[in-house]
């Protein structure tokens, strides 16, 4: 097990450091750089743009503190020295400039985080019973509406679904029933602690089920069809005739055996959260990370995109690696040192 672990974990290094390699590389390529927007200005009258002395001193030094001077395989040495030495990720560009770009991801890390967890608790919650209830009445009419009901949701893209509760249950829509942004209310001091956590449950409502309602659609047909290859088996059919009461059959025998199907699909579903986000965070105007994302993205700040790139590539391997350890509890006969 130790050995296994430490040969993973030393995988998993390996493939950060390609995955931050090629991201730094295309960075690179693409065409302008932080230092583009502040290198002109315009004169009193408006008519015409000069690169004052001033502002392209300021440039160059920016474009030396960020190596952009330099080859891009040596800039790119240069920034991994800084973080594995130092744990250094650079200080932002453009979006806050002169402030750590650590600082910037752990103020709205927490808020993606919640987002998340509520969005994970939900696809599961739902997607299971889902799952299980097609499996064993596959066939019948419940299962086939339900099948197609999952494919319709499936199937929508989550900024027309996002914008479309907007305009139909936000304030200012048909049906003023949640706030239209936000995770938090802004009369905070006024509300008693009851209140609050209501008011809390409808800020979250919206979000959470933009980000849940394509993961939970997917992942409880690939629930169904983990199950129907378990509820035909010998060994379900034998339990059975023991006399055993369905819902043992269904949930100690058959589901535990399903649990495989998953548990795969869990070390994908966390960074595709995360990624979602982007969108979700956007629509209601949510401090979080994706909306960090689009601004490190939109405004070129390289040193804080690269550190997000190391969260989400870090994020990724970590939920693979947890697939992998959950595996050992789900099935017994799994062993790693084989």
């Amino acid at each position: 097990m130790i050995e296994y672990l430490i040969k993973r974990l030393v995988l998993a290094c390996f493939t950060l450091l390609v995955i931050l390699l090629v991201s730094y590389v295309l960075l690179r390529l693409a065409p302008g750089d932080p230092t583009r927007s502040s290198m002109f200005g315009s004169d009193s009258a408006g008519t015409s743009l000069d690169a004052s002395k001033g502002a392209l001193m300021r440039n160059n030094a920016l474009r030396e503190k960020l190596h952009l001077d330099r080859p891009v395989l040596v800039g790119f040495g240069i920034w991994l020295r800084d973080v594995v030495l130092h744990g250094d990720f650079g200080t932002s560009a453009s979006v806050d400039p002169g402030k750590p770009v650590t600082e910037l991801i752990l103020e709205r890390l927490p808020v993606t985080v919640s987002l998340n967890f509520w969005a994970v608790l939900l696809t599961y919650l739902l997607a299971i019973p889902i799952g299980v209830y097609g499996a064993t009445k596959a066939g019948s009419f419940g299962d086939q509406a339900s099948a197609f009901l999952l494919f319709v949701l499936y199937s929508l893209p989550v900024m027309w679904v996002g914008l479309l509760l907007q305009a139909m249950l936000c304030e200012g829509g048909r049906w003023e029933i949640f706030p239209l942004k936000g995770l938090i209310p802004d009369n905070v001091d006024e509300l008693s602690i009851w209140r609050l956590q209501l008011e809390v449950v409808r800020h979250y409502a919206l979000p959470v089920f933009c980000l849940a309602y394509g993961g939970f659609a997917g992942l409880s047909r690939y629930a169904r069809s983990g199950m129907l290859e378990v509820i035909h088996s010998d060994y379900i059919r034998t339990a059975r005739a023991k006399g055993l009461p369905e819902g043992v059959v269904v949930w100690k025998h058959a589901f535990r055996n399903a649990l495989i199907t998953l548990i795969t699909l869990f070390g994908g579903l966390l960074p595709s959260l995360v990624a979602g986000s982007v969108l979700v965070e956007y629509i209601f105007n949510i401090p979080g990370m994706g909306s960090l994302s689009l601004l490190a993205l939109s405004s070129r700040d390289y040193p804080l995109q690269m550190a997000l790139f190391a969260f989400a590539g870090s994020l990724t391997l970590a939920g693979v690696l947890i697939s992998d350890l959950l595996y050992l509890a789900a099935d017994p006969r799994i062993k790693f040192s084989r």
